[in-house]
This record gives structure tokens, C-alpha cells and sequence, in this order.
């Protein structure tokens, strides 16, 4: 497996936000991310979220051994970006723009936080806004150079 710096970024639509690789918190949960790397994928509007998008990983996922739950999280803060490997819901990816608990149909989930957005929160909620009035977006994450 290539090695990978903690700075990523992060693409949605035509704006680009750094990204910090949580290994301090998720190390396992971030080395299966970073085996889906340079991923590419659409968002969709997390409606049972609250102010929250998520990309289905679907085919993209790598099936393997569980995870183990690594500090998760059912509140995320703004741009704080957890992984979800499925159980009650698909494997997902959920990136909250706002107020956000994470949740499908079935209930509550929990996320393993992997990359965390610190700049631009409000330009997030903005692109938040705008996948929930007009649809979803292209997102891609990718090693910053």
C-alpha cells in the first residue's frame, strides 16, 4: 500500500477544501479510506441527518474484515467527515455542512471520523445548501500535492 501524507483534498463540485487525515483518531478506519484514494463519487443530501451530505461507496468499498469502531461519532461537527461500513445502512461516506446527527431509516448510526475540513466551513454550508435545493454534486478526494 502507497504511503499517504495527512493533507488531502477535498472536491465538491468546482470548489476545493484541505483536508486533515484523522489516523489520530480512526487509524484503520483511514487506511481503508485511503485504499479507495483518488476516489470519486457523487453527494446527495443526508436527509435523515440533518444538515449533512453523504457519497454511497457502493462498488467503490472494498469488502474486508469489519472495522472496529474507532472514537465514532452520531454528532459530527461542520466538515468533520466520517466513514460508515455498513450494518444497518450502505457503506457511505457522510460529510456534515452544519447541525447533523447521523442517522438512515433504520435509526441511528455511527461514523468513524476519517478527514476533517477546518477552513471554508461557511463556503461548505453554502455547496450544503445548494445539493439540498438543486441536487446532488461531484465530489472527489485525492493526496494534496
Amino acid at each position: 500500500m502507497p504511503t499517504f501524507s495527512d493533507s488531502f483534498i477535498v472536491k465538491i463540485g468546482s470548489e476545493s477544501f484541505p483536508a486533515r487525515l484523522r489516523r489520530d483518531l480512526a487509524p484503520r478506519s483511514c487506511e481503508r479510506l485511503m485504499a479507495l484514494l483518488p476516489y470519486a463519487g457523487r453527494l446527495i443530501h443526508a436527509r435523515w441527518s440533518g444538515e449533512a451530505l453523504w457519497s454511497p461507496l457502493g462498488e467503490a468499498f472494498l469488502q474486508g474484515p469489519r472495522l472496529p469502531p474507532e472514537n465514532p461519532r452520531d454528532r459530527p461537527r461542520a466538515g468533520e467527515i466520517l466513514l460508515y461500513v455498513g450494518g444497518h445502512s450502505e457503506p457511505e461516506l457522510l460529510i456534515p455542512y452544519g447541525v447533523s446527527r447521523f442517522a438512515c431509516k433504520a435509526g441511528a448510526l455511527q461514523g468513524n471520523p476519517v478527514l476533517s475540513i477546518e477552513d471554508r466551513l461557511e463556503s461548505l454550508a453554502e455547496l450544503g445548501r445548494e445539493v439540498l435545493w438543486n441536487g446532488a454534486m461531484d465530489l472527489s478526494i485525492e493526496e494534496s500535492p
